[in-house]
């Protein structure tokens, strides 16, 4: 059996990951059109009609716009913690809402078994409604999502040091921002423990943390105007490096793209049965 992972979309024009087993997947926000989403997946030869729900990390636009047409038209429950679907609910850039009966209420910290997938959201520091990360045990994997964060709590790194397969956020180059464009309360926004990690911040703790059970490493959410993958990859293969860690031999290291599909990874797990 083998884990298939891809992101559809990783930035603020638009989020959302699709992880998948056997015959069915899970999607991980849904801040893009559905009709980029259906491409995306047939590509790759993936039916639309596969994916069995969508989990939410939290309720910005960039993650949660298609959440109630992908509901709708797939007939998938949408999960998500109650403040969460509370904040959806108001927010005006949801083209469309999401019916009742395909609300599902998640806590943090308390693991849910859905399918062959065990899934847990677990608190992130940012500034949506609330917020949340995902630990996803499958078989003998852990798979682990954490798109939006200002900081990295005890909390996140707990999670983090049990991944052997992490997507995690490196935002901004710290010059860049610093250097650039952004009013300063945008600057103060994104720079504060609510806001978003830095690729300094997430190289420095990838590599004093480092497991040699972590295989993957995607970093995500990369910011359009204050970041580029060179400068992201660059940072971290760095600070790995200065620590004896070779990307590409002790652990794969990949820049998600913001508008493109990723290729479809295929990952190895075992102790999976359903097909």
């Amino acid at each position: 059996m083998e884990i298939r992972f891809m992101s559809i979309g990783s930035g603020s024009c638009g989020n959302c990951y699709y992880i998948g087993i056997g015959k069915y997947g899970i999607l991980i926000d849904a801040g893009i059109p559905v009709r980029t989403i259906r491409q995306a997946l047939k590509k790759e030869n993936i039916p639309f009609e596969s994916i069995c729900a969508v989990f939410v990390t939290h309720d910005h636009a960039d993650h949660i716009k298609s959440l109630g047409v992908v509901a709708s038209k797939a007939m998938i429950p949408i999960y998500a913690t109650k403040e969460t679907h509370e904040g959806i609910n108001r927010n005006y850039c949801i083209t469309s809402p999401i019916d009742a009966q395909y609300v599902r209420y998640i806590e943090k910290e308390n693991p849910i078994e859905f399918l062959d997938m065990r899934i847990t959201a677990f608190e992130v520091p940012h500034d949506g409604t609330d917020n949340v990360g995902y630990c996803i045990e499958i078989g003998d994997k852990t798979f682990c999502f954490l798109t939006d964060l200002g900081c990295i709590t005890p909390t996140a790194a707990k999670y983090i040091n049990k991944a052997n397969y992490l997507v995690l956020e490196a935002n901004y180059e710290e010059e860049m921002l610093t250097m650039g464009k952004y009013p300063k309360f945008l600057k103060d926004r994104v720079s504060s423990n609510t806001g978003h990690l830095s690729n300094q911040v997430t190289a420095r703790f990838l590599a004093e943390n480092f497991n040699e059970h972590l295989k993957y490493i995607w970093l995500c959410h990369l910011s359009e105007e204050n970041n580029h993958p060179e400068l992201a990859y660059k940072a971290v293969e760095m600070h790995l490096r200065s620590y004896g860690i070779i990307p590409g031999k002790d652990v794969m290291l990949n820049v998600l793209k913001r508008a493109t599909p990723s290729p479809l990874y295929h990952l190895s797990c075992s102790a999976v049965t359903n097909e």
